[in-house]
């Protein structure tokens, strides 16, 4: 049994990827769980954005498929069939095990999980031959302070950015560095909408603390 999982963070730029592309032109931030590769070389893909505007423009990318949007949480949730062959799935051939992706500007974030150093030295093989590829983070699994706070504390990833994005704001400070309407804006969303996330975001929370709430 292999003792060592590292988690290795990579920047892609230029990949070509519906979902980067979409980001790029709508403005909007996507995050993607990992696609399923089927036998036939296509991919499944489930993501969701903060827009609608993403929806529209893969509706209309020759490269997608069977489209399905549904509004959750102030965010809308995709899931479609993919075409076109990214980055990441050359990675996984070599042993990269991804566990999120984030698309913003047409830029991309892969975040997973490689096995030994052995199977390490195959992914940064790869990533020195693939263009457009840079490796930003490798660390050893298990830390805490690695765990995606959506994960660690059961949050949706909208919850969990907002929660994240008002904190470096200093919007829970006192004085408080920054108001809602501010931190919505970075997030790019509207007030009510940053609003209504960090209310369900600290539910979760609260919950997890101190148990369920008697009302």
């Amino acid at each position: 049994m292999i003792a060592e999982c590292l988690v290795v963070e990579l920047a892609v730029e230029g990949d070509g990827c519906p979902l980067a592309d979409a980001s790029a032109e709508s403005g909007a931030t996507v995050e993607s769980a990992p696609p399923l590769r089927r036998a036939d070389g296509n991919a499944l893909l489930r993501f969701s954005a903060d827009v609608p505007t993403v929806g529209e423009i893969l509706d209309d990318d020759d490269r997608i498929r069977y489209l399905h949007a549904a509004r959750t949480d102030g965010r809308w949730n995709y899931r479609c069939l993919s075409k076109h062959r990214c980055v990441v799935h050359d990675l996984v051939d070599v042993g990269f095990l991804p566990e999120s992706l984030t698309f913003r500007g047409g830029d991309e974030r892969h975040v997973g999980a490689v096995v030994g150093h052995d199977v390490l030295d195959g992914v940064l093989a790869a990533v020195g031959e693939a263009v457009g590829v840079r490796v930003e983070r490798i660390s050893p699994l298990g830390e805490e302070g690695d765990r995606p706070l959506a994960r660690r504390w059961n949050l949706t990833p909208a919850q969990g950015e907002a929660l994240r994005v008002a904190h470096e704001a200093g919007y829970f400070s006192v004085p408080r560095g920054a108001d809602a309407s501010e931190v919505a804006a970075e997030l790019g969303i509207s007030k009510s909408a940053f609003l209504e996330r960090l209310r369900r975001g600290q539910g979760a929370l609260f919950e997890q603390l101190f148990g369920p709430s008697e009302r």
